[in-house]
């Protein structure tokens, strides 16, 4: 044990070594260790402050341990907190009332990762596009954007067009196929041509892994239409654009899109449990039968109290109006920054992106690394890409300070 920790009972090198040694390698993250979060903040335990500005990929919209929503769990969790599906509990109904009509659809899948979220979305519409749709058995196709990420099982990254998700991984998925982001007319095109055997299309409002790709004004409606047009269900992934974080409550909002169907995970449960949910309408949830599809912690008791609590915040505190203002204050002030290695600044809300060029020997991963010294947590994407996504609680203050410290890495460099 050192002696000089503030936070728990291991330093910092102590937890790089053991995680290293007994951990998997399936992440490549900075050389920061974290043992508290509280709000915007972070700190190793050595006592280092830092602003997080990854909010665990929007997981943290609310910020680290909401007291409202750590004081819903902790209230369940010493009455119950799971029973599984075979039996009903006392707080289900009442999450699933309450989440169906903050988002205006008729029922829930409630489920626990995004990964399942869409897992789950995959089986519904198939069951759709055969029982309503009509089309002929094994025939049913899904249409997903090129650069997506959905996530990471056999399933999504079947389809994913970049190989380092799915490579070594086949045989893939069949039944997929894959159109250019933020292009409408390609999907006219395959519509046109497979419209009758489609069942759905998948879409991110942004796209956030592939380096915070913000399509057209329009895109969304224009392919939401297309969708109408030929039968085809229009599955909206917000899984980290969604719950404020763009400045509206959804993503799709900013087109005026209500998505047959819409998978939220992430900041649904405001960072402190794995839950994920899927929304629609009567006549495409309940094409799944009991027995057909489900998870030993869907819709658990502690989960339901803890995602009205987390949403209630969202509303209550205003996160998307804060998101929107202090989202183009943010992206004002960078592009102010004239260095030749930042070449672009993009993004919606507080979803923002800056593209790094590599000089002298220096990029994306060298920025953040200068940035954790100076107490500003983010990461890159993609090599060249760095995401900026702190909590939604985030004050104007302290996205000056921010701003700040961004603006002396730059000079510094």
């Amino acid at each position: 044990m050192s002696n000089n920790l503030k936070y728990g009972t291991i330093g910092s090198p102590e937890a790089l070594e053991l995680a290293d040694k007994y951990g998997d390698h399936n992440y490549l993250p900075l050389p920061v260790v974290i043992a508290k979060g509280e709000g915007v903040f972070m700190w190793d335990p050595e006592g280092n402050r830092y602003y997080d500005f990854l909010s665990a990929h929007s997981t943290l919209n609310q910020g680290h341990c909401h007291p409202k929503i750590i004081k819903a769990l902790c209230d369940q969790a010493q009455i119950l907190t799971l029973t599984t599906r075979a039996v009903m509990d006392n707080k289900l109904g009442e999450y699933e009332k309450f989440i169906t009509e903050y988002f205006g659809y008729e029922m829930v899948m409630p489920m626990n990762s995004g990964a399942e979220g869409m897992e789950a979305a995959m089986k519904i519409v198939r069951k759709w596009a055969y029982n309503v749709k009509g089309v002929e058995d094994d025939k049913a196709i899904i249409i997903f954007t090129e650069n997506n990420f959905h996530g990471r099982s056999i399933a999504l990254v079947s389809g994913s067009s970049n190989p380092h998700y799915y490579k070594g991984y086949g045989p893939l998925l069949p039944g997929i196929a894959k159109v250019p982001f933020n292009d409408s007319n390609a999907l006219k095109d395959f519509l046109v041509e497979n419209g009758k055997n489609v069942a759905a299309f998948f879409v991110e409002p942004i796209q956030g892994e592939a380096g915070v790709f913000v399509p057209d004004d329009g895109y969304l409606k224009s392919c939401f239409d297309l969708c109408k047009e030929h039968n085809v269900l229009f599955v909206a992934d917000e899984i980290q654009s969604g719950l404020a974080r763009t400045g509206k409550l959804l993503g799709c909002d900013h087109d005026n899109v209500r998505p047959d169907v819409l998978v939220l995970g992430k900041s649904l449960s405001g960072g402190v449990l794995p839950v994920s949910a899927v929304l629609a309408d009567r006549e495409i949830i309940l094409q799944i039968e009991p027995g057909q599809h489900g998870s030993t912690f869907a819709g658990f008791p502690l989960a339901g109290v803890v995602v009205k609590a987390a949403l209630e915040v969202v509303r209550d505190e205003n996160l998307a109006e804060n998101a929107l203002e202090l989202g183009e204050y943010f992206r004002k002030e960078i592009r102010s920054i004239k260095h030749p290695m930042l070449t672009l600044v993009r993004g919606r809300g507080l979803l923002n992106a800056i593209v790094v060029k590599p000089k002298d020997g220096l990029e994306a991963w060298d920025v953040c690394l200068m940035l954790k010294d100076k107490g500003l947590i983010c990461k890159p994407t993609h090599r060249h890409t760095i995401r900026m996504a702190p909590p939604l609680i985030i004050t104007k203050e302290q996205m000056v300070e921010c701003v700040h410290i961004i603006k002396d890495v730059f000079n510094a460099l």
